[in-house]
């Protein structure tokens, strides 16, 4: 079983980094007002969703301690930034205003998992 866990751990960290990824490349169109939202992006958001839902199902089949109020933290975060990356897939320039709340909102679910204990 921890070898399902490790797996599906480095599956979500492979769709933030898709995520983080499509917003870094996106910064510079960012400043120009001609950024958009990328296919990894959204990709990298729904890999987090599926991945981030079986890790709190292989963690409670384990009987480990789930902080619920953290992942509640977390989920909240990622409907935010599915559905403004969804929303906005087919747009062919992203409001610097919307293209900015994806990167502070996705960098502030890495950083709620990384120190929140």
């Amino acid at each position: 079983m921890d070898v399902l866990l490790h797996a599906v751990v480095g599956l979500h960290i492979v769709g933030i980094a898709a995520l983080l990824g499509g917003f870094l490349t996106q910064m510079k169109a960012m400043g120009k007002g001609e950024a958009r939202m990328t296919p990894a992006m959204l990709h990298g958001a729904l890999t987090m969703l599926v991945t981030g839902v079986a890790l709190v199902g292989i963690n409670q089949a384990q009987d480990h301690a789930l902080n619920t109020v953290k992942l509640g933290v977390k989920m909240a975060l990622l409907v935010v930034i599915l559905g403004l990356v969804y929303v906005k897939r087919d747009d062919e320039k992203v409001e610097a205003a919307a293209f900015g709340t994806v990167g502070a909102l996705t960098t502030a679910n890495i950083f709620i998992a990384v120190l929140w204990v």
